[in-house]
């Protein structure tokens, strides 16, 4: 490395939480694009490998709203990835968030061991988008359950 290059560091959000729920139920609720969109985004998410999809939300700041995912792997009811890429109001053509989002369901006594891993996170260039982030995820599981508990 010259002196003028810098040394970029990647960052992941994980959030980990049991939630009183079967496997089969927060596999549901993490693939059935309804409920999908009442924890998260709206979406036209489609539980098929190489699905591309999009979760649309209020643009804010410099980020447009949307993101493009593609689902990358899938293992039910234990294992969900997908890509995650974040556009930029100002330059349309240009992600600034180049990332993905894994899931990882593991049944446990008194329901299922959800982990949520958000890898991707270059910094310095994603920091106010990993701060931001990390408080909207820090809360997901919870919704996902309450989605859960009123979808039963």
């Amino acid at each position: 490395m010259t002196p003028t290059q810098t040394a970029e560091k990647t960052r992941a959000i994980v959030v980990e939480e049991v939630i009183p729920h079967t496997p089969e139920k927060v596999w549901h609720a993490l693939t059935n694009s309804d409920l999908i969109a009442r924890w998260l985004m709206s979406n036209d998410f489609r539980p098929e490998r190489g699905h591309k999809f999009t979760f649309q939300a209020t643009p804010v700041g410099d980020w447009n709203g949307t993101v493009d995912c593609e689902v990358l792997e899938m293992d039910e009811p234990r294992l969900l990835k997908y890509s995650w890429f974040g556009g930029s109001a100002t330059t349309p053509s240009r992600y600034i968030l180049e990332s993905t989002v894994s899931w990882i369901l593991t049944p446990v006594d008194g329901g299922t061991r959800v982990k949520m891993i958000h890898d991707g996170f270059v910094s310095p260039r994603n920091d106010i988008g990993y701060d931001q982030m990390s408080q909207g995820w820090g809360t997901v599981l919870q919704r996902i359950s309450k989605v859960i508990d009123e979808a039963a």
